[in-house]
């Protein structure tokens, strides 16, 4: 396993992180793909004996229990210095006012209750889910500074938001000396590359590592076009990303799976190899709910593809209305 630094810090993390938003208890989750914690923990465990040592989960996944099962395996399988834990705030997690967003309030009691759930004194990196157009982005960002130098988390991140709304966060956070955002959780993948034209450029300027979330497109990319599965039946989130842009999405799907073809490997193989060598990117987020999957995403790690492949993946796409920042 080959590690890189997450942007311009010293903090080594594995080329693959993985995504813990199918780990948890079924019936608090949204998704009737979550695998329980008996079915969890040795993908964890194997993820880990591969070299992984980079996790993400949020304080909403499975309603709080993907950090719990998270934290557990984690614990028993892997001495705390050895492994990165991200975690995430934003998202309702109570009907009361204060239970969600990016208040100094909300902040607060929401690192608090992760670090609990999590098993944990602290988490590698803390990150904003999304952007709160109700709180100042200063509560925000000084809460966070706070949180670091509580040592409560040792760097801090952020997830999809327009490229002014980071960039002025940036500016704000070097103003006033504030921890920096060393981390960009963005949706990046084959058939969803808006970010190329701004914030993937910012972040290489700024020094930021980038970390995509969905880079299998929820599993679009893994498959033949109009193939159903559970997840994307029952997903309900498949239907405000890509139910607009389906038809345009068909070109570029054939073609990953006409190169997987040509190369004898699987589709997810070719999507992963694309993402993973855009410039700047540190370590698309793989989520799995199987132990094939888990092996699949690890042998992607051998696939390079040459320019003339890269170029036959990208020529089919269509510009897609921005998305995912809700």
């Amino acid at each position: 396993m080959n590690y890189a630094n997450l942007g311009q810090t010293g903090l080594k993390v594995s080329p693959l992180c993985l995504g813990c938003m199918s780990f948890g208890d079924k019936a608090k989750g949204w998704h009737k793909w979550i695998l329980d914690e008996e079915a969890s923990r040795p993908i964890i465990r194997r993820a880990i004996e591969a070299g992984i040592n980079f996790f993400d989960t949020a304080n909403i996944y499975a309603a709080g229990t993907s950090e719990e099962v998270t934290g557990r395996a984690l614990k028993d399988f892997a001495r705390r210095d050895e492994i990165v834990i991200a975690t995430k705030a934003h998202g309702r997690w109570g009907k009361g006012p204060n239970q969600a967003g990016l208040s100094r309030k909300a902040l607060f009691q929401a690192i608090d209750d992760s670090l609990m759930r999590l098993g944990t004194d602290y988490v590698d990196l803390y990150q904003i889910h999304r952007w709160d157009y109700e709180t100042p982005i200063e509560e925000t960002l000084e809460a966070l500074h706070d949180i670091v130098k509580a040592g409560k988390a040792r760097y801090v991140g952020a997830s999809s938001m327009h490229a002014w709304q980071f960039h002025k966060a940036l500016n704000l956070q070097a103003a006033n000396g504030w921890a920096r955002f060393v981390a960009m959780q963005n949706y990046v993948n084959l058939i969803y590359r808006e970010e190329e034209r701004e914030m993937l450029p910012l972040c290489r300027e700024y020094g930021v590592g980038v970390i995509p979330w969905s880079p299998l497109a929820r599993g679009r990319l893994t498959r033949p076009f109009g193939t159903a599965t559970e997840r994307s039946e029952t997903d309900r989130i498949q239907g405000t990303l890509y139910g607009r842009t389906e038809e345009n999405d068909r070109a570029v799907i054939g073609e990953v799976e006409r190169i997987a073809t040509l190369r004898g490997v699987p589709m997810a193989h070719v999507a992963l190899a694309w993402v993973r060598a855009k410039p700047g990117i540190t370590a698309p987020i793989v989520g799995v709910s199987s132990m094939a999957q888990l092996d699949e995403a690890l042998a992607s790690l051998d696939l390079e593809l040459s320019a003339d492949e890269v170029a036959a993946l990208e020529a089919p796409y269509v510009p897609h209305p921005v998305m995912g920042h809700e």
